[in-house]
């Protein structure tokens, strides 16, 4: 015992040394970059430069003058930038969830946002410009040349929000996408006659593609800032000054020329906050925002389009799930019945869809394929997602007829049923029993994966939520409705599929 108690002495003597040593060792050396010494900040690499993207030299690295705007702004607080990609739509949920400190990327000023969130002063004045065919540019020179035609913006933007707005007024169509690339190749190929963006992102999608000419008038103007969460002020205090400085001694105007984004609205803006202003947080036609509508008014304006968008997932899943099920049925038949040949090309037909993603999918038919066929935004959807579930649904209905048991079909043929007959009176009504449970999970599975089809501009209930969450700076409220109503629409099927199931079982039995 006495040998024992040593070692315990002797290994508690070690432990406080070493536990000594240690808080010697953080005394005497300075620590290197901690958590306290990065300002994370966050972007979206995918809008690509001006703003923010990938270096084509090194995938790793981003580049654009919000990242040369983030460096110095941490440079000037004595602090290292760190990039955070985030899509844009996310930057303000994700500011507030304390992912990064500030969000920095074409993040537009608006009333909502500053009420919502700590927004900096602004660091860049746009303006949203008409952009349309090279050829229309003396037909289509305004809005209001544009009565009953699609024009395209960027969903959750100030552009998008101006274009509803005036939506009835001028009668065109709003056509939202998730990016700001595949509106001006749509204006080109003949989908869109116009695109509504700010004016550094038309003009970068003229230098990459031809056939596109922007009118100069600005529809409307606005900034954009830098957004951190609501407690963060204080921080938020500390950038502006850090923006101020810039502005003053003219390493703003210096990032700015060096991305040829320089002109004399920026050098106005910059003496007037330099001079103690804060421009409006944005501008249509020259006139203020309203005030900001509470949230309760939000939700009624917004649950229409809402249900609409209700709608229209309800119409595009049961039409994919029709065509669906009838070419499954084809595929099925034909691997069950079909020769070598036709069994080897239903089957890479069924690989082929089942192994490459959904999303792929839709952008081949709709975008891929503009050159050949030019499929309206609605039909490519139900055909995507048709033929995607066709070959799910195909191994369900293959699976389920070879379920059947090979005993009753030779007792049939034996009897002297025609193989129509035993598959119209033995097969196909077992193989149905089987399959319907899984139909109807692909079935609800179909209903939440339509939600994909807003990369080629359907508006569907996610999209519409997602537009409303942004323009609100939440999702939790837009998030509940959205699931509310895909729970409306999803319950019954499930509760239809156990009835019969049940009412068959109890046939059969």
């Amino acid at each position: 015992m006495a040998g024992a108690r040593t070692v315990s002495n002797d290994l508690s003597v070690h432990a406080r040394l070493l536990c000594a040593l240690g808080l010697l060792a953080v005394l005497a050396f300075p620590r290197s970059a901690t958590a306290e010494e990065v300002l994370r900040w966050g972007g979206d690499a995918e809008g690509g430069a001006p703003f923010v993207e990938a270096d084509p030299s090194n995938a790793d690295v981003v580049r654009g003058f919000d990242v040369e705007v983030a460096e110095e702004i941490a440079r000037r607080l004595g602090r290292k930038a760190e990039f955070v990609q985030v899509t844009y739509a996310s930057i303000d949920q994700s500011v507030e969830r304390g992912d990064f400190e500030i969000g920095l990327s074409g993040v537009e000023d608006t009333g909502p946002r500053r009420s919502e969130h700590s927004t900096t002063l602004p660091y860049f004045e746009f303006r949203e410009v008409l952009t349309v065919r090279a050829g229309d540019r003396e037909r289509v020179k305004a809005l209001t040349d544009l009565s009953g035609k699609p024009v395209g913006t960027l969903g959750g933007t100030m552009a998008y929000d101006l274009l509803t707005k005036q939506q009835s007024k001028f009668g065109y169509e709003v056509v939202s996408y998730d990016d700001d690339v595949h509106p001006y190749s749509d204006v080109v190929n003949g989908r869109l006659y116009g695109v509504v963006l700010d004016h550094i992102i038309a003009a970068r999608a003229e230098r990459r593609q031809t056939g596109l000419f922007t009118h100069p008038e600005a529809i409307a103007r606005g900034h954009y800032v830098g957004v951190l969460a609501k407690n963060q002020s204080a921080l938020r205090d500390r950038v502006d000054d850090a923006l101020r400085g810039m502005m003053r001694d003219g390493t703003l105007e210096k990032i700015l020329r060096k991305w040829a984004i320089w002109d004399d609205q920026q050098k106005q803006l910059f003496d007037r906050i330099v001079g103690g202003e804060v421009p409006p947080a944005f501008t249509i036609a020259g006139e203020e925002a309203a005030r900001k509508p509470t949230m309760s008014e939000q939700v009624r304006s917004y649950l229409p389009a809402i249900f609409r968008a209700a709608l229209i997932t309800i119409a595009l899943s049961c039409a994919s799930m029709l065509l669906a099920i009838v070419l499954g049925l084809v595929v099925a038949s034909g691997r069950v019945y079909g020769g070598r040949i036709v069994k080897a090309i239903f089957t890479g037909y069924v690989e082929l869809m089942r192994g490459t993603p959904l999303l792929l999918q839709l952008f081949v038919i709709y975008y891929g394929l503009a050159s050949v066929v030019r499929l309206p935004a609605f039909v490519a959807a139900c055909v995507g997602l048709g033929l995607n579930y066709a070959a799910f649904e195909s191994e369900i209905y293959r699976g389920a007829l070879e379920a059947v048991p090979k005993g009753q079909l030779e007792a049939a043929r034996t009897l002297g049923l025609t193989e129509r007959q035993v598959f119209r009176l033995i097969r196909a009504p077992q193989a149905l029993r089987i399959a319907l449970p899984p139909m109807t999970n692909d079935f609800v599975a179909l209903l939440k994966d339509s939600s994909l089809v807003s990369v080629i501009t359907v508006v569907e209930l996610t999209k519409e939520t997602s537009i409303f969450a942004a323009n609100i700076g939440s999702w939790f409220l837009p998030g509940a409705i959205c699931a509310a109503l895909y729970l409306l629409m999803s319950l019954p099927l499930a509760r239809l599929a156990r009835r019969l199931e049940a009412r068959w079982k109890a046939a059969g039995t």
